[in-house]
């Protein structure tokens, strides 16, 4: 199990390389076609905020693997061990039910609505679904690494 998620963390690690590499491509390439050229290429920004949309997402989820993602440790820091495991447990468990309900679940409804013909990007003409399809993906990754987390929480190898 630990290998295959080692494999999706790699693979993970290396789409936010390319996602990131193609970002800063398309920003530079709006920014000499705005300044230099005069004349701003309509698709680099459409294209610059589908590509954030995506880091955001696919980067949430990475950096929860690492343990790196925002949090608030005031309380547990006063914590016991047995204590502190209990909240662990809790904040997984949290973590998994959004990831499962919210994005995958949620994300799914909202990319089929969205693969309807007439919902298209303004200037990439690409259904909006496939820009959302990001939102259940992440919350595929998100899902599999809380349940790693809680298993490894569970069975004190995280402490």
């Amino acid at each position: 199990m630990k290998n295959i998620l080692d494999s999706l963390d790699k693979g993970l690690q290396a789409l936010l390389i390319f996602l990131s590499a193609a970002i800063v491509i398309c920003v530079s390439w709006q920014v000499f076609s705005r300044y230099i050229l005069q004349s701003p290429s309509s698709v680099t920004e459409e294209l610059a905020r589908f590509l954030l949309i995506w880091i955001g997402l696919f980067g949430a989820a990475y950096a929860y693997r690492l343990g790196s993602h925002l949090g608030l440790d005031i309380l547990t820091t006063r914590m016991n061990k047995t204590n502190k495991k209990w909240a662990d447990l809790f904040s997984h468990l949290t973590v998994l039910f959004f990831g499962c309900y919210v994005m995958i679940i949620g994300g799914v409804s909202l990319v089929l609505l969205t693969m309807d013909p007439s919902q298209i990007s303004a200037s990439l003409e690409i259904k909006m679904g496939y820009i959302y399809s990001s939102v259940p993906l992440s919350g595929l990754f998100i899902s599999l690494f809380a349940i790693e987390k809680i298993y490894l929480t569970y069975t004190d190898k995280a402490l």
